[in-house]
């Protein structure tokens, strides 16, 4: 199977093609502030630099355009909340904990209403069908185009949350309806967050999802589109503009199933050295190591599937300020960075600010550019850069570390150069061929998944397994895996001392190749 696997980062747009398991070739170009042309630019070089080739089977692109959207406020969808509760959860409304500058631009109408579910799955009071036709039809007054539902216990019993989307779509057909059940896990406000997020998101990701398929046909491809998702796998572009949240930490979760594929490691540490931030995450079994706790995007609470990462304001492209002082306190490397500008505005590439890569240039880590133009910096100042540069990452690294043995570290990433051989903690660095581009590597060798996380009563424990297995195979499926390579991946269970009925929350997840076409 040939597949191409891109990833749009901060600074670079990586492409690779991939012939089975094979690297055909890659290119790294720098990112554009149209995302898509900066695409369409990597596109052409990949496919120029192998010649006429035969059948592209798949393209697989990674992106952080949904999570900056969020960071950055902007291009987002105004939302009506609808939370279903009442008489609980008065008094913590919809968009109770957010940053308010945020809240304000998504915040179009908040709705509670009486229904929803106690935690041992009994109805707390009736669905108010009534209330929620009303709502529904000020929305469509209102000229209100995305609508978040959220029910309080939602994942143990969904019934009022799809009979509201059903109301909403008779008296608004033309509006997105996203539910908290298919997204996040128990938690009712974190769970909330991430379905306004979503709502908020769907039509900047009906966009962005057009104009990479208006990309690829540029280019001259029509194999199906595929974007990547916070656990290292792959969802239809379809699914990917229902819910765009699932692909907020792609881009680091890319580079580490990178790592893993061309290393040949699938336990191990995995810093990622971009030119504007520095990832730092852990393998498990292959693939990146889940949080277990809430996830703050933008200033926002989540709980939904994020890989366990480390984000540091460190890259080849960080600016480095100040002079050195006899403490080391006067120079800075970080937090901010020249970003895709690095080969404009970076000395060695005949710019004037000074960065990361300017330093390592002048230290014999790489040999980038004219090494010239950094030939005046001073001795003390490149030792003092360095030596901050390799604590920041000898701090991060030991935070990602949860056992007190030695791991191997697998270093990727075009600023990998950043990374120091030795480290506490570390058996070994390791670095790999085509390490520059992982993240896209990891893209092109994405496989599909399907996860299933709910609460299964009056079953037996291999019986609940058994059942959320069933389910999270046909999800996988049904999102374009073939069936006869599927395999589990993590099963999870907890017995629930608090519910009745022999209550039991059963996690699950498989993952298969895709499916040719």
């Amino acid at each position: 199977m040939r597949r191409v696997g891109i990833d749009v980062g901060g600074t670079n747009t990586d492409a690779v093609l991939l012939d089975g398991s094979a690297i055909v070739h890659a290119v790294k170009t720098p990112t554009t502030p149209d995302v898509t042309r900066g695409i369409t630019t990597a596109l052409r070089e990949l496919l120029a630099g192998v010649g006429p080739s035969g059948r592209i089977d798949a393209v697989m692109i990674g992106t952080t355009h949904f999570t900056n959207a969020v960071v950055q406020r902007r291009d987002l969808t105004r939302v009506a909340a609808v939370r279903i509760g009442l008489p609980a959860s008065a008094s913590l409304p919809p968009f109770v904990d957010w940053p308010e500058d945020l809240a304000a631009l998504v915040r179009a109408e908040v709705v509670m209403l009486e229904g929803g579910h106690e935690y041992d799955g009994r109805p707390i009071v009736p669905l108010d069908e009534i209330g929620v036709r009303d709502a529904a039809r000020r929305i469509r007054a209102a000229g209100i185009t995305s609508v978040a539902i959220a029910s309080v216990f939602s994942p143990l019993n969904a019934e009022c949350e799809t009979r509201a989307s059903a109301i909403l779509h008779e008296e608004c057909p033309d509006a997105s309806v996203t539910l908290s059940h298919e997204l996040g896990r128990i938690g009712l406000l974190e769970r909330e967050n991430a379905t306004l997020l979503n709502a908020a998101l769907v039509g900047l990701a009906r966009r962005t999802t057009r104009a990479f398929t208006e990309a690829l046909r540029a280019s001259g491809l029509t194999a199906p589109l595929y974007l990547t998702q916070n656990d290292g796998t792959v969802m239809l572009a379809a699914t990917a503009q229902a819910f765009p949240v699932y692909s907020f930490a792609s881009g680091p979760t890319n580079s580490m199933r990178g790592a893993a594929f061309l290393s040949g490691l699938s336990d191990a540490i995995v810093i990622d050295v971009g030119g504007t931030t520095t990832d730092i995450g852990s393998l498990r079994h292959g693939f990146p190591r889940e949080a277990n706790n809430v996830v703050e995007i933008g200033g926002v609470r989540t709980l939904f599937r994020m890989p366990d990462l480390l984000s540091l304001g460190l890259g080849g492209g960080s600016l480095v300020t100040g002079s050195p002082t006899a403490s080391g306190d006067g120079l800075r490397v970080g937090p901010r960075s020249v970003g895709y500008r690095l080969v404009d505005e970076s000395r060695v590439f005949g710019g004037v600010t000074l960065t990361a890569t300017d330093v390592a240039v002048a230290a014999g880590l790489i040999d980038l550019g004219d090494r010239h133009r950094v030939a005046d910096l001073p001795a003390d100042l490149i030792k003092t850069a360095l030596a901050r540069i390799h604590a920041t990452i000898e701090e991060g690294v030991d935070r990602m570390k949860t056992d007190a043995r030695d791991e191997p570290l697998i270093a990727v990433g075009g600023g990998c150069f950043l990374v120091p051989e030795r480290l506490p903690g570390v058996s070994e660095v390791v670095h790999v061929r085509h390490q520059a581009v992982a993240n896209a590597v990891g893209a092109a060798i994405a496989q599909v998944s399907g996860e299933v996380d709910q609460i299964f009563q009056n079953l037996t424990r291999d019986a609940a397994i058994a059942e959320a297995r069933r389910l999270a195979e046909q999800r996988a499926v049904s999102g374009g895996a073939n069936a006869a390579t599927l395999q589990v991946v993590e099963v999870e269970d907890l017995p629930l001392a608090y519910l009745p009925g022999n209550s039991l929350r059963v996690r699950v997840r498989v993952v298969g190749d895709i499916a040719e076409v």
